[in-house]
Parts: structure tokens; C-alpha cells; sequence
């Protein structure tokens, strides 16, 4: 294993370097044909791979993109998420981390591979209320994805701003940027071709002059609401040819092309992991290039729900929050590894090559190690940590309270009845219900269970506490406003509860690094625990991607060195959470682990696969 380590370190340190600035080619024209896209006048078939600079280490960009033209690509569509750039209203960060975009296009550049941008402003994608800012939900009456002033108002701001750092690298101004998609699905959502007008607008004045699509199911309903005269269009996804013909009818005079063709699918806590068909995926594929068609691998590499970025959706199962990893059973697996399905796509696509020429070299896989067994310590707990409290008369949602993520927890003293059928409407997402301090049970959005019997109490007034966990916002379909916590009321055997004290955990870094060490409550749940481990240059480790296994604990949030590596929860299928290499450091690593339910610590292990 140490020998794996060591000859991969050289690999890594190449990752590790930085690029200097966007590669400038000569002139291209990119236009829409009647049937075709065309660079300088001839016709182009994009092959295009789907990754997300948000779910993939800075550091392991370019290893991706290479991944991606090893297998036949040539050219990278890219997800942009605006809640992750702007998650303070007003404040944009496209600098820091994986958040350089300039940096991220620069690469796909320097790979001599074109590059297509789908910027939102709502953008689905698995991810937290589909890339829309949650901020917004603090106005009690707003509308998304519409003319509501003020939501295209922070639209429009967000548009102008991401339009500086696209400007530079579009294929009329000697980049690689040849189209950018205007929205996403919105067929499948609402009718207002105003609103899909309005967005193309604003690119336009913001100096966005490269061709535009759109993307929706290859439905004529949705195609109607969600396609725009002289846009390309795109088909989520286009697998037969009577997908295309319903396009060119229903918006003929333009390219069409599979935006989204699905090697694979997302995954839902409680479920198995997603696993289709490669043959027939294979079959869809030979379809596209047997007939030069273009098209988009959603995804090529999917990565990593870091933090609270996850999603969920609300179909007939209710609410079904996404887990964290987002290997989407992709060619490119989590870590960055080829699967077998990507050697079967590279095989067939290369067999489409003109004679005498062959895909570049598949790239080295990524060094991983193991960790062997990590003890973990109690460390302290939520209720040694309160923050200063908030007063309400009923309680309100997290949004309310300024807090997008992370847990709340809301107490009230009991005065009239003070036993029996407690109903929380509605409980967003998961909570754990105390009488006195004492553990009575769960509330859980996903299972439909939001009523819990309070037992009998000696207690004159009893204090009842609901620690309220927020999951993925819902990305998709018609649930959207989706705000966390208590969403309207607590009644007790039909009484409403009133005058609460609220406490806000929002969980992120700044809060987990002021964590005070105490044990004055060790045996109520909402405890952390923490542990350590080495790695050293001297005993032949290097920093290496890992997997931390929770399979024993219960359910909750991981940070490694102040990096949150995502949630967890024993109902599966995802037991493993990927901690790449960036994230460790040479000398004393720091592990703390947040279990909702859990009293007792469980040694961690670091392993070399998600499974």
C-alpha cells in the first residue's frame, strides 16, 4: 500500500500545481444550423462529458478533464450553482477553492476541449433547491422561477456577475465557450416563456454573445412550455429517433441535441444504489454516433455532495433527501477512477475515430490509503454548546431566523396539558423529541411521521425540546419552497404551543472550531465525538484519498480538519464518505463526528473504495 502511495505522489503533485490563465486560441465561429451546430461552418458533433467544479477538489480538476477526453470526449458541460457562489445575498465568491471558475475553464481550455456552460439560474441537478439561493426564502410570499420582481431581481444580479467571469472564454472572443443554456427543464415546471425570454435578455446585455438552448424531457408538453424560437434545443434525454423528430417539429429550424444522456442515476437515502443497464445505455449511445447526433454525458463524473449541498426530490414516495456521495454510478466513479463502464463508452466512441488516430492514454488512477482503526473520544455535546436563544410565540422555519443550514432546536415549557399525541406541521426534515431531557422518539419528513405520544410527567411544567435537522431543499417538480424546520405549528392533543425559546446550530466552520470540550451531558443524544490520526513523510504516508466508514454510527455530519465531508445515516446504502486527498494534511489530522442519536463513540477506519 505504501508503495501504491509513493509511486502516486508525483501524479499528485502535478494535480496540485496551478494553471496560469486561459489558454487563447485562433478566431472560431460557432453558429446554429438548420440541423446542425457548426464551427466555422462546418458541422460539429459534440461529445460532450457533464462534470460539476462545485463536487470536485480544485486540485483534481484537470485530472477529471483529462479523464473525459481519455474516453472520447471533446468537449465539457459544466453545471454552475449560484447558491454556491452567492451565499450571502450580495456577496460572490469566484475565487476561493473550487469556486475559480476562470481557473476551472482555463483547464478545460489548456485540454484543447470545448466547453459548455449551464448556469441556472435554477439548475436541479441533485443539488440543494436546485442551485437557487435559500436566502430567498426568507421572503415569506416569494415566487421562484417566474417574473416575480424579486426573485429576477437576484437573478438578474447573479447573471451580470457569473457574466464577467464567462465573457473571456467565449468562442467569440478566441475561448472555448460555445454555448451557455438558458434555465433548465423548465417545461416540466411552468409555462411563462416570458421568464425564458427575460433570462436571454439579460445574457444579452450582460455581453453574453454566444448561442443559447434550452433543455427538457422529449415530451411535446414540455417541449412547448420550455423551448425558445432560434435555441437550440435540448433532450433530457434523446434516446430515439422519434424524440428527435417531435423537437424538429416542435421547434424546427435549429440543432438538437441530447443534453442529457444518462450513464447512470441518482441515488435516494433508504434505497439501493442506483445501478442501470450498461447495455442498453451502450445501444443509446451507438444510436448518437451512428447518426453523428450531438450530445451530453449527464454525468461523466459526478463527485461529491460536500457539507449540506445535497438535494432531495417530492415524488410519489413524498420527500426523498439524496445521499451525500454523488458517484451517480457515472463512467468516472467518485474518487476519479475509470469504471468498466468507461472502458466499454472509450471503446466504443474510439471506434468512431478517423484512421490513425487513437484517445489519449487513460490517466493514472488516484492514489487512495487506508486508515487503520481511529479511536474516537467523547468530545462534547449541542447541549453544552447553546447559543444565545431566540424568543417566538409559535416557532418559525430556519429561514426565518437567518439560518439556511444545519440543525435548530426549539423548547417551550408545557402549561395545560403536558401529556399525549404531540403533532409537529410540518416537520422539515428529521428531529428527536425530549421530555425533561429524556429521549421520547423521532419525527421523520420521509417516513411520514410527524406525531409522537408524550409520556405522563411528575413534573409540574415540563420542558419539551424538538432538535430539528435540516436535509436537502427539493430541487425538482413543484415543491420548491421547501423551508426547514417547524414550517407552521406544535400542537399537543389539538392545543397549540406557544412562547419558545430557539436555538440556532447552523454547523459550519466557524461554529465547529468554537466547540467547547464538556461532558456535563454525555448521556443525552446530540453529542460529538472526536479522534486524531497521523500521517507522516518520515513512516512513508502521504496525504491520499480515503473513504471514512460510519457504519457505525447512527446519523449525522463528518468534518475532517474543518472540511465537512457531508451527512449520514445508517438506513444506507451509502456507509462511506469520501475524504480526498486535499482535505488531509502531513503531521496530526483532526476527526470530529456529529451523531444525532448516538451516546457512545464508534472507532472510525479509512477505506480505499465508496463500497
Amino acid at each position: 500500500m505504501i508503495f501504491r502511495i509513493i509511486n502516486s505522489l508525483l501524479l499528485i503533485g502535478l494535480l496540485f500545481l496551478p494553471s496560469y490563465g486561459q489558454k487563447k486560441g485562433p478566431a472560431h465561429s460557432f453558429e446554429l444550423g438548420t440541423t446542425d451546430f457548426l464551427l466555422d461552418g462546418e458541422p460539429l458533433q459534440i461529445i460532450s462529458g457533464e462534470m460539476h467544479p462545485a463536487r470536485i477538489p480544485a486540485e483534481y480538476w484537470r485530472h477529471r478533464v483529462q479523464m473525459a477526453k481519455a474516453m472520447g470526449c471533446n468537449t465539457i458541460s459544466a453545471y454552475i450553482f449560484w447558491n454556491y457562489h452567492e451565499q450571502q445575498e450580495g456577496m460572490f465568491d469566484f475565487e476561493s477553492g473550487n469556486r475559480n471558475l476562470k481557473e476551472f475553464f482555463s483547464i478545460v481550455a489548456e485540454e484543447d476541449l470545448w466547453l459548455i456552460v449551464r448556469p441556472g439560474p435554477y439548475v436541479c441537478a441533485e443539488w440543494e433547491l436546485g442551485g437557487i439561493p435559500p436566502y430567498l426564502l426568507r421572503i415569506p410570499d416569494i415566487r421562484l422561477r417566474c417574473m416575480d420582481p424579486r426573485y429576477m431581481a437576484a437573478a438578474e444580479r447573479y447573471m451580470v456577475r457569473l457574466g464577467e467571469e464567462l465573457k473571456p472564454f467565449m468562442v467569440t472572443k478566441g475561448g472555448n465557450l460555445l454555448m451557455i443554456q438558458i434555465e433548465n427543464e423548465y417545461g416540466s415546471y411552468g409555462n411563462d416563456r416570458n421568464y425564458l425570454f427575460r433570462l436571454r435578455e439579460i445574457w444579452k446585455n450582460a455581453g453574453i454573445d454566444v448561442p443559447t438552448f434550452t433543455g427538457d424531457g422529449p415530451t411535446a408538453y414540455m417541449l412547448e412550455a420550455g423551448s425558445l424560437p432560434g435555441r437550440a434545443v435540448g433532450l433530457d434525454s434523446g434516446s430515439s429517433p422519434e424524440h428527435w423528430e417531435l423537437a424538429a417539429k416542435m421547434n424546427p429550424g435549429v440543432p438538437v441535441f441530447s443534453s442529457e444522456t444518462y450513464p447512470g442515476w441518482l441515488t435516494h437515502w433508504g434505497e439501493k444504489w442506483a445501478r442501470p443497464d450498461t447495455t442498453e445505455l451502450l445501444k443509446e449511445v451507438k444510436f448518437l454516433m451512428d447518426n453523428k447526433k450531438s450530445f451530453n454525458l449527464y454525468v461523466i463524473h459526478g463527485g461529491t455532495n460536500f457539507g449540506f449541498t445535497a438535494g432531495a426530490n417530492s415524488g410519489g414516495k413524498g420527500y426523498e433527501p439524496d445521499i451525500t456521495s454523488y458517484d451517480y454510478d457515472a463512467p468516472i466513479d467518485e474518487q476519479g477512477n475509470a469504471t468498466p463502464k468507461y472502458y466499454a463508452l472509450r471503446k466504443l466512441i474510439g471506434s468512431y475515430l478517423p484512421k490513425g488516430k487513437k484517445l489519449p492514454s487513460v490517466p493514472a488512477p488516484m492514489p487512495s490509503f487506508e486508515v487503520s482503526l481511529l479511536p474516537m473520544q467523547p468530545f462534547t455535546s449541542i447541549w453544552d454548546n447553546l447559543p444565545q436563544p431566540v424568543s417566538s410565540v409559535q416557532p418559525g422555519t430556519f429561514e426565518s431566523y437567518g439560518q439556511d443550514y444545519g440543525f435548530i432546536l426549539y423548547r417551550t415549557e408545557l402549561i395545560g396539558h403536558k401529556k399525549g399525541r404531540l403533532t409537529v406541521t410540518n416537520i422539515h426534515d428529521y428531529a428527536t423529541v425530549f421530555l425533561n431531557g429524556n429521549y421520547v422518539g423521532r419525527l421523520d419528513r420521509r417516513e411520514g411521521i410527524n406525531t409522537i405520544e408524550l409520556p405522563a410527567s411528575d413534573v409540574p411544567n415540563p420542558v419539551l425540546e424538538i432538535f430539528v435537522e435540516a436535509m436537502g431543499r427539493i430541487n425538482f417538480a413543484q415543491h420548491l419552497i421547501d423551508r426547514k424546520g417547524i414550517t407552521e405549528r406544535v400542537t399537543l392533543n389539538g392545543m397549540t404551543l406557544m412562547n419558545w425559546k430557539v436555538y440556532n446550530f447552523p454547523m459550519d466552520r466557524k461554529f465547529v472550531y468554537n466547540l467547547r470540550s464538556s461532558g456535563r451531558n454525555p448521556a443525552k443524544p446530540g453529542q460529538f465525538f472526536r479522534g486524531n490520526f497521523v500521517i507522516s513523510k518520515a513512516a512513508g504516508l502521504v496525504p491520499a484519498d480515503t473513504f471514512f466508514d460510519l457504519s457505525g454510527y447512527t446519523k449525522g455530519v463528518i468534518w475532517v480538519n474543518g472540511n465537512n465531508l457531508g451527512r449520514y445515516w445508517n438506513i444506507g446504502p451509502q456507509t462511506r464518505l469520501y475524504c480526498p486527498a486535499s482535505f488531509l494534511k502531513d503531521g496530526l489530522n483532526e476527526v470530529i463526528v456529529f451523531d444525532i442519536h448516538q451516546t457512545k463513540p464508534a472507532n472510525l477506519t479509512g477505506k480505499l473504495t465508496l463500497n
